[in-house]
């Protein structure tokens, strides 16, 4: 049956599908690596909206799709560093190559203590680089801060789901609430991107 929450996902893999091609489109134009990153976002984002829509939001308590779900946020941000800020974009790239293998090792090998640590502390940074950065890009065009609004939602979902996946709760996010707004967060989150990104031209 299309449910409402199909509707949302339908709409975010369109979107999402839109700014895959948008950003293979600016590689090959510019052969800039940091759109490859954006790329990688997006389609991990465009496969996970997918196979929310096939299989059931039940899939987001696989360890398997908590770790491939952390390539969003981390290669948006990595884009943003290898773009906005140079002078921090290896460290970054190290912090967010380590961020991914804890995540994995963690999750998959079904460490709850350490992944209570791992998964809250590398999607919160991310998070927050996606929603700060486009504030302090120097050179960023108008209205890129959308972005940063796409950062924001996409910290907060992705912290709220990492909570509830350990057994835990964050401030008002319960399970319940979580899945009630999780596909339209999605939504938001990715037609904000959308914008923000289009600023670029």
């Amino acid at each position: 049956m299309f449910t409402l929450d199909n509707l949302f996902l339908l709409l975010t893999g369109l979107i999402a599908a839109y700014l895959c091609w948008y950003f293979w489109q600016r590689y090959n134009l510019h052969k800039a690596l940091h759109n490859l990153y954006y790329l990688m976002g997006f389609a991990v984002l465009l496969v996970s909206g997918l196979l929310l829509i096939f299989l059931g939001l039940g899939i987001l308590a696989s360890p398997y799709v908590l770790t491939v779900a952390s390539l969003i946020p981390l290669g948006i941000s990595m884009g943003l560093a290898e773009e906005y800020f140079p002078k921090w974009k290896k460290a970054f790239k190290w912090f967010a190559a380590i961020g991914f293998l804890a995540i994995a090792i963690t999750s998959i090998g079904g460490m709850d203590a350490l992944k209570k640590i791992a998964v809250p502390l590398f999607h919160g940074v991310a998070g927050l680089v996606i929603f700060l950065g486009p504030f302090y890009a120097k050179g960023a065009p108008k209205g890129f801060f959308w972005v940063g609004i796409g950062g924001l939602l996409i910290g907060l979902g992705g912290i709220a789901l990492a909570f509830i996946s350990m057994g835990a709760q964050l401030l008002f996010f319960s399970p319940e609430f979580v899945m009630m707004i999780l596909t339209p967060l999605l939504f938001l989150m990715t037609g904000a991107f959308a914008i923000g990104f289009a600023k670029k031209g």
